[in-house]
């Protein structure tokens, strides 16, 4: 591991060493936890943009599923 040095305000300073007294780890545990939840929120949210985008290219909603109404029909009772 590195080590490196960051800024932070007092309030949030705090808050992470409550959180990390909390939890029971140590100040750099959270941060690189912190850091890595983060880095994969991110990365989903990219993946839902992708996905997004994707459906947004195919044909309109029921389009294709409108040749097939006929076969989900319920058989007679």
């Amino acid at each position: 591991m590195l080590v490196i040095q960051i800024v932070l305000d007092k309030k949030l300073l705090y808050a992470a060493d409550q959180a990390a007294k909390r939890t029971r780890r140590n100040r750099s545990a959270l941060v690189r936890e912190a850091l890595w939840e983060y880095l994969r929120r991110l990365e989903l949210r990219a993946k839902e943009v992708r996905d997004r985008q994707g459906y947004s290219r195919q044909s309109p909603a029921g389009a294709e599923a409108r040749g097939w109404e006929s076969e989900a029909t319920w058989p007679e009772e």
